[in-house]
């Protein structure tokens, strides 16, 4: 099934350029019309920040942001396709603020915590897992003291088991998805 599809960086260094990634099952990259406004949300906040991609898919959110000037993009992907597809636009782009861990998320969790001022959530749907992870980025220690959180899920589901200390900033909907901003405070 090796089926090639790109995608496009909205804005930033890298404006316009394409991204290849492989379409496999349960893998949807960001939509840019989602990306776009995630960014506008963002605005300020990507300049400068340590970002955190979990579940990196195709890398468009990472990419996003290290084409809008983060300082450093760790992107964690299980699945090895998608790893050498992302180390090629990062290679392409000669992106060196970005690193790829090819490891499941909970197990990159558990290990020695880094703090990061920006983390971006998109795990596949209908596994149940998003509502987990961001509990483990808050209890063991992976979060700026004000750092945003933007989780990307099915559009029907509420989030209502998110850290206590989480605040929810914005939340929308585009067909299945459903996404949302939320800042520790």
């Amino acid at each position: 099934m090796n089926n090639k599809s790109k995608l496009r960086i909205i804005a930033g260094d890298w404006r316009s350029r394409q991204l290849v990634f492989e379409e496999t099952p349960g893998l949807r990259p960001t939509p840019a019309r989602v990306r776009e406004t995630l960014f506008n949300w963002l605005q300020y906040d990507v300049i400068g920040k340590a970002c955190l991609d979990l579940y990196a898919g195709s890398g468009a959110l990472g990419f996003e942001a290290a084409s809008r000037g983060a300082k450093s993009v760790v992107m964690v992907e299980n699945n090895a396709q998608a790893c050498r597809l992302i180390n090629e636009n990062r290679l392409k782009l000669s992106a060196d603020q970005i690193k790829i861990r090819q490891v499941d998320v909970f197990r990159f969790l558990a290990g020695d915590a880094t703090t990061f001022d920006l983390v971006f959530l998109d795990p596949p749907f209908a596994k149940g897992i998003a509502q987990q992870t961001c509990q483990w980025l808050e209890e063991k220690g992976w979060l700026a003291a004000q750092a945003k959180i933007y989780v990307e899920v099915e559009s029907q589901l509420l989030l209502e088991k998110m850290p206590a200390n989480w605040q929810r900033l914005k939340s929308k909907k585009a067909g299945d998805v459903g996404y949302h901003l939320f800042q520790r405070n």
